[in-house]
């Protein structure tokens, strides 16, 4: 009863927060060229989800996180908790490239899109690998991003097939790859259910692997070695190393 109660206040305190100050935020972006604010209101709902849901997490490996330089960070999938907790944990200006589904939550929506995120459309291969050469050209800007190769959520800690339009984006901007895996998220909102769980995630973050010198037709190894990578780190978390 206690985990229903908790999961419906911070529903209503996160959609409160977007709607009282998701427009003013955005006209101030608009009028003097915040994009630092919008990061601002991002990080600062997201903590207040954490404070109403009681989630937490800790970050191993942090000193891998490339800050002078812009990079892919290749995440794991298991919730619907992960993207909002990563875009907090790993970086200050993550941007994220997201099912094109969210477009139709206007304001969400429109945050995202000023804030430098990307719609994937994967059904439309024309409209996806549009915006894996705008991620790229963005990266390239100096814009570091969040991906999930696995394109949903698994159900396991066996991680699915790797899609491959985040590993096209990396080599086209010749930026290093950021091996991440999470754990704790299913744990805390199972696929189907609206409750979220306390729990405490478990974020490991790897070496940076580069892409310098790599084509688009080395994708497949590209993509091996850094699925390998986040096994590895999920192995760890597994055996509390």
């Amino acid at each position: 009863m206690l985990i229903a109660v908790r999961s419906v206040a911070t529903y209503i305190a996160v959609s409160l927060y977007v709607l009282i100050l998701g427009p003013p935020g955005m006209l101030l972006a608009i009028l003097f060229k915040w994009k630092s604010l919008l990061y601002f209101i991002g990080h600062l709902g997201v903590r207040i989800a954490m404070l109403f849901s009681g989630i937490r997490f800790k970050v191993t490996g942090k000193e891998h996180v490339p800050l002078d330089r812009a990079a892919v960070y290749c995440s794991n999938h298991q919730s619907n908790i992960d993207p909002p907790i990563l875009f907090d944990a790993l970086h200050p200006r993550m941007h994220i490239l997201y099912k094109h589904e969210i477009d139709q939550i206007p304001i969400l929506a429109r945050a995202f899109r000023m804030g430098g995120f990307i719609p994937v459309d994967r059904r439309n291969k024309e409209a996806a690998m549009r915006s894996i050469e705008a991620g790229a050209q963005s990266i390239r800007s100096g814009n570091s991003y969040l991906i999930f190769p696995e394109g949903t959520r698994s159900k396991t800690d066996d991680l699915l097939p790797f899609k491959k339009g985040g590993f096209v984006m990396a080599i086209s901007a010749q930026a290093p790859i950021v091996p991440v895996a999470v754990t704790g998220g299913r744990a805390s909102m199972q696929r189907g259910s609206f409750l979220i769980r306390p729990v405490t995630l478990d974020i490991r973050v790897g070496p940076p692997i580069e892409t310098r010198g790599y084509v688009v037709e080395d994708r497949n190894r590209l993509i091996e070695i850094v699925r390998g990578e986040i096994e590895r780190l999920v192995k760890e978390t597994r055996a509390g190393g």
